[in-house]
């Protein structure tokens, strides 16, 4: 009888042999979790086992939500993967946590080498994995806790910072590759040096800075407001330093996550959508890049050049910023004198890098601007904390550097200048003049209007006279770009040559040059009978000058005289489809760089649809519009009928439709409605066509008389979606990648715009794993329908339509 109860108790609880049940939390030093068996947080919220990841496939031990158990949020033996289900993971004596394969060999360790009495580990409902004894419950005793050892996620309680005591640190790190759990190029520190902030790094060059903590939020990141979901915190004390957040509402689910390509996501879970919503995204645009400008420069996002040096600076080396180069910064105009300065206030900032900074909690800002004045290393000051008219100081010291301007939420800055600058004070803070300087003054205001007319006056006579039916002012309006002289560019592309020539569109031709300085630019002119040219020329000033993304093709200028003249960088591998439709030339896209080439298109259209100051809408989204770099990251272009939508707009009606064949959408292409939708059905089609190499109008097959998205469609159906791959990526593929982007292409087809995702959800579908629902039929997934068969006399593949009047 006594052996029958404790058989009983041993099925209850654990097998014989030590496995755990998967309905328990805690595991002791008699038990052990194999693979396919699994830890559960006592609320259900969390749940700890063995999960696998790469081709072939490899054995992790991980957490994950019990609910959404694609999505891990931290893993062990992300360094040391193993082989095969043997894995079991056990709690020693000693009270560690080991990893162990089938022969017994040690994978992973928590490493703890102190005895403890009775040792157990727990899986808390916060999502961390705890050894502690048996008997304890405070925080402060565990012995080894996960969210000690973050992996590339963030979760609500956990700290990213030092123990300034010990000198530990818990940082993140990505994944090095989304079917990679291993360690990756990208960190996320809090930098201890000087007053702390986040710096998000590659190796050991800084890619983002968050700024320093000024109370509400970082200054690098004016969107980070307070709402009802989270709240963030910063601690600073004798023991520690670190930046944290807490969810304020149990039923919200959230995490942080430093996603493989080096951007800082936050993501909240929707229950009615069944997925994760993208929160908030670091860095977001060219002036995220660290130190953009340089020494003394000023980055605006919104401005054309974004870059520009502080009042009171300029270019140390003015050739280099002719040519929108940067990096080397500004300087002073006038040299400083240390008992003569001045400090001259500028607004709206996120204050410089702080790594050589000093700061004092208990400071107002008067004593502040005291000592740095006494100090003639000192180079500028502000308030450390913004709340309740601010306080705290905080000091300068070097080069100030990774400014930039916002519209809301900036800072104050205080920067040291020499007295001769006085101009730039505010006028309550400027002294009287003598009468005869106050004379002087208007004198010289008198010369400046002259020279200014007489310059207004010179510039009128180069412009050459708009094409009939232009309007001037409309015109300069637009025109918010470096302007080039017309020798500088004839030079450049000697003498546009045909050598020269990249290609030809309805706006004209396109050639490569070279600027003086060995900067490499791509030419577009516009065509003096083009009228649809003229259009697209007003449309890239319009929108492509104030916009600045990493994979939207850069506008450095234009130029107005004799001809009409868009300047861009140079883009050296031309574009996506003289590579994609090229039977030779696609030997060279493996599937890593198709799958970047999703990613990135991806990106830049949520830039354009969401995070951008207009609402772009491109219109145009195409194989031939995508251009490609040095290292074939890909960049959109051709915003020439691209639209901009202004407050809650969400869709617009034309009657003039334009777009290219093969990827408009059906309720544009047969209704003119376009939206942010339209744009997301023609990435769709991109992505299928980058992943088969075939192109989606013109598409046959011996088989049936559906188009790419109908034969994609069907091979899904069927469950033989691999078979849409081009042979020349099979060998270099990540399956998991390719199933995942087939599927979330054909969801963006899908018929009906509202059920097709927007683009922030795209972007956090290709970056994690979380369930994607089952894609309806595409939109024009047969070979010829109503609309193709009404232009059939037209070319068989690309064909841009005009002025087709809506149903």
């Amino acid at each position: 009888m006594k052996a029958f109860v404790a058989l009983s108790m041993c099925l209850v609880l654990f097998s014989c042999n030590g496995l755990v049940s998967n309905a328990l939390d805690t595991i002791t030093t008699n038990q052990s979790i194999r693979d396919g068996e699994s830890l559960l947080s006592a609320g259900g919220i969390f749940e700890l086992g063995f999960f696998s990841k790469g081709d072939p496939p490899k054995r992790y031990l991980g957490i994950w939500y019990k609910k959404i158990t694609t999505t891990i949020v931290w893993v062990a033996n992300r360094a040391a993967p193993l082989a095969d289900t043997s894995g079991t993971l056990r709690v020693t004596h000693r009270g560690s946590l080991v990893l162990l394969s089938g022969n017994g060999s040690e994978i992973w360790s928590s490493n703890w080498s102190i005895p403890v009495l009775n040792p157990v580990a727990q899986l808390l409902d916060s999502g961390n994995l705890v050894v502690k004894d048996a008997d304890g419950s405070d925080p402060n005793n565990f012995m080894w806790q996960s969210f000690d050892h973050p992996t590339d996620t963030s979760l609500a309680r956990m700290k990213i910072g030092w123990n300034r005591t010990s000198g530990f640190e818990r940082y993140l790190t990505s994944w090095k590759s989304i079917d990679d759990p291993s360690p990756g190029s990208f960190t996320l520190h809090l930098d201890p040096n000087g007053y702390p902030q986040l710096l998000l790094k590659q190796g050991s060059d800084i890619k983002f800075r968050s700024g320093p903590w000024n109370g509400l939020r970082w200054s690098g990141t004016p969107n980070l407001n307070p709402n009802p979901y989270y709240r963030y915190g910063f601690v600073l004390n004798e023991e520690e330093t670190y930046y944290h957040y807490e969810l304020l509402n149990s039923s919200v689910i959230s995490r942080l996550i430093l996603i493989p390509n080096g951007i800082l996501e936050r993501f909240t879970w929707i229950d009615r959508m069944r997925g994760w919503t993208l929160y908030l995204t670091a860095p977001i645009d060219q002036c995220d890049d660290y130190a953009t400008c340089g020494a003394y420069g000023s980055c605006r996002v919104d401005a054309s050049p974004v870059c520009r040096c502080l009042k009171g600076f300029v270019p140390q080396f003015s050739q280099e910023w002719d040519i929108l180069d940067w990096s080397n910064g500004c300087v002073r105009k006038n040299p400083l004198d240390c008992e003569k300065d001045i400090f001259v206030p500028y607004s709206s900032l996120k204050l410089p890098d702080t790594q050589s900074s000093w700061f004092n909690k208990s400071m107002n800002l008067q004593e502040c601007k005291v000592v740095c004045l006494k100090n003639c290393s000192c180079t500028a000051y502000s308030n450390l904390d913004i709340q309740d008219g601010g306080s705290g100081c905080l000091l300068w010291f070097g080069k100030l550097m990774d400014i930039r301007e916002y519209n809301e939420n900036g800072q104050d800055l205080y920067i040291r200048m020499a007295a001769s600058e006085s101009a730039l004070l505010p006028s309550h803070q400027k002294k009287h003049k003598p009468v005869m300087a106050l004379a002087v003054s208007f004198g010289s205001v008198f010369l400046i209007l002259v020279l200014l007319t007489i310059c207004v006056l010179q510039c009128k006579k180069k412009k050459m006279e708009l094409p009939q039916g232009d309007n001037c002012e409309d015109r300069d309006a637009d025109l918010e770009l470096p302007l080039f002289d017309m020798s500088t560019i004839a030079i450049a592309t000697n003498y546009f040559s045909t050598n020269n020539k990249l290609g030809e569109g309805g706006f004209g031709p396109v050639y490569k040059g070279v600027l003086m300085g060995g900067q490499e630019i791509a030419v577009k002119v516009l065509s003096r009978t083009s009228r649809q040219g003229l259009q697209e020329f007003k449309n890239e000033v319009r929108y492509v000058s104030k916009l600045q993304h990493r994979n939207l093709v850069k506008l450095l200028g234009c130029c107005i005289q004799e001809e009409n003249l868009l300047i861009y960088e140079f883009m050296p591998n031309r574009s996506l489809d003289s590579f994609l439709f090229d039977p030779t030339r696609r030997e060279h896209l493996d599937w890593s760089a198709r799958f970047n080439i999703i990613n990135g298109i991806a990106r830049g259209l949520l830039y354009l649809h969401e995070d951008s100051r207009l609402r772009i809408i491109h219109r145009d989204i195409k194989a031939s519009n995508v251009l490609l770099d040095y290292e074939m990251n890909p960049k959109i272009s051709d915003f020439g009928l691209a639209k901009s939508f202004t407050g809650n707009e969400t869709q617009a009606n034309t009657d003039r439709v334009v777009g290219t064949y093969g990827y408009m959408s059906p309720e544009y292409a047969l209704e003119g409605v376009f939206s942010t939708k339209s744009d997301v059905f023609s990435y769709g089609v991109l992505v299928l066509e980058t992943i088969s190499g075939k192109r989606n109008r013109g598409f046959h097959h011996p088989g049936h008389r559906q188009n790419l998205l109908g034969h994609a469609w069907r091979l899904f159906s069927e469950g033989r979606s691999m078979q849409l791959l081009d042979k020349v990526v099979k060998n270099s593929c990540s399956t998991s990648e390719a199933l995942r982007s087939i599927h979330i292409g054909l969801l963006c087809v899908q018929r009906c715009p509202d059920d097709r995702p927007s683009m922030s959800a795209v972007v956090m579908m290709l970056g994690s794993d979380i369930e994607l629902p089952h894609p309806k039929e595409p939109g024009f997934f047969n070979e010829r329908n109503l609309l193709e068969e009404s232009t059939s006399q037209s070319q068989p593949n690309e064909i841009t339509m005009t002025g087709l009047s809506a149903r």
